[in-house]
């Protein structure tokens, strides 16, 4: 039993809810949690809400807007991760959670989290086939490039361009290629170029360094900028083992700047070896050409044909007249076997018609006046009209009686 001298301190359930949330943020200011995540769920406000657990507990957590903009990759369920934040108490539940600013990947960086998840999300939507990847020009004339004007990269590509072609024109459009603004700087400067379409091909690159130094060539602006240019791209970042994005989605991927100016600046000395060498074998060809022709006309000049053209004349005027009487004879032995062959069919029509059979001494009798062909004496009646034909001539009858024998 509670004594009555002691004074009663009651609390609201606000007031204790306080009380709660300040003796444990009081507790716990800052605080890293490792756990997997499970319920995740991005609100349009743009926070996260989600639960971090482990085998034995779950805890609720929130992250604002404010912090998950920063964060390099998308967080989902399942994934294991630590977080840094602060325990607080959400009093309209009265539940603790943690307020979340920083999300780690455990057991993988975040910046190489993010690089496969939008590999495999630009992968999925075509952005990688090679049925949209261009050709690039054997000999452009004009080359735009798109990196620092003080990097290496662009020394690199001018020394091979110097060495192996020096004709070539280089239009370099200066950017940012780390930092982060870099990423914006270089997809407006692919857009610019295609806008002015005033270059054969394009060198998008930078030099070697860490992920982090590289990542602006790994962001999602800057490949659907390569991947809607219309002029065709070559990928030049960093060192031969660095892989980035912008390579999966360019024309072409070059190991390095210099690598990517020697695969699309031809050597002179080369194209002039060449052309001297095509040139060779064109003159061969047109003096074998012109020696077979003139062998060719030699012997026309010694023809027959052309030494005595009446002659020839007169030999096909020959031969017509032989083929008009060959033709004669054929047409008249055709036409009097096709007579013979009427005649013989005429005889047989004869034969065969009624007229012959009744030239001797037969007759067709019929009744008047359907002219039905009487076949028996019962299709007639006493009084009906009679037509009688005969070989020649025919003359009508009335019946006056009629005698039925025979079948």
């Amino acid at each position: 039993m509670i004594s009555e001298t002691k004074e009663k301190r009651i609390y609201t359930v606000t007031e204790l809810t306080k009380y709660i949330r300040q003796i444990i943020e009081n507790s716990f200011p800052d605080i890293w949690v490792e756990g997997e995540i499970s319920n995740f769920v991005l609100h349009s406000s743009g926070h996260m809400y989600f639960s971090l657990k482990d085998a034995g507990s779950v805890v609720q957590c929130a992250m604002f807007k404010r912090s998950n903009e920063k964060l390099r990759f998308r967080p989902k369920d399942g994934m294991k991760v630590i977080c840094f934040g602060k325990i607080s108490v959400y009093e309209p539940r009265g539940s603790y959670q943690l307020i979340v600013e920083e999300i780690e990947p455990k057991g993988i960086g975040a910046l190489q989290l993010q690089f496969q998840q939008l590999k495999d999300k630009l992968h999925k939507e075509g952005l990688f086939a090679e049925a949209h990847k261009a050709p690039i020009p054997h000999l452009p004339t004009r080359i735009g490039v798109v990196t620092s004007p003080t990097g290496a990269a662009i020394r690199d590509i001018l020394n091979v361009a110097l060495r192996r072609f020096s004709n070539v024109e280089i239009i370099i459009y200066p950017v940012r290629v780390q930092g982060e603004s870099a990423k914006d700087e270089i997809a407006a400067a692919i857009r610019d170029f295609n806008k002015l379409n005033n270059i054969d091909v394009m060198i998008v690159g930078r030099g070697g360094g860490s992920l982090e130094d590289l990542w602006a060539f790994n962001e999602e602006v800057v490949a659907r900028a390569i991947y809607d240019s219309e002029i065709p791209v070559i990928s030049a970042v960093g060192h031969e083992i660095d892989y980035t994005i912008a390579d999966f989605v360019a024309d072409l991927r070059a190991p390095t700047p210099s690598a990517a100016a020697e695969l699309v600046i031809p050597k002179k000395e080369d194209l002039v070896n060449s052309i001297n060498t095509n040139t060779e074998r064109l003159k061969n060809a047109l003096a074998n050409m012109l020696g077979t022709m003139a062998q060719k006309l030699a012997k026309l000049r010694e023809s027959y044909a052309l030494k005595q053209p009446l002659k020839m004349v007169e030999q096909y005027k020959q031969m017509i007249d032989d083929l008009r009487k060959d033709m004669a004879i054929r047409v008249s032995h055709l036409v009097k076997l096709r007579g013979e062959n009427f005649n013989l069919l005429t005889q047989k029509i004869e034969v065969l018609s009624p007229l012959s059979i009744l030239s001797r001494g037969y007759s067709i009798s019929s009744r008047l006046p359907a002219r039905e062909i009487i076949k028996d004496a019962s299709d007639v009646d006493v009084g009906d009209r009679v037509e009688t034909r005969l070989g020649k001539g025919a003359f009508i009858s009335k019946i006056e009686e009629i005698n039925k024998y025979g079948k």
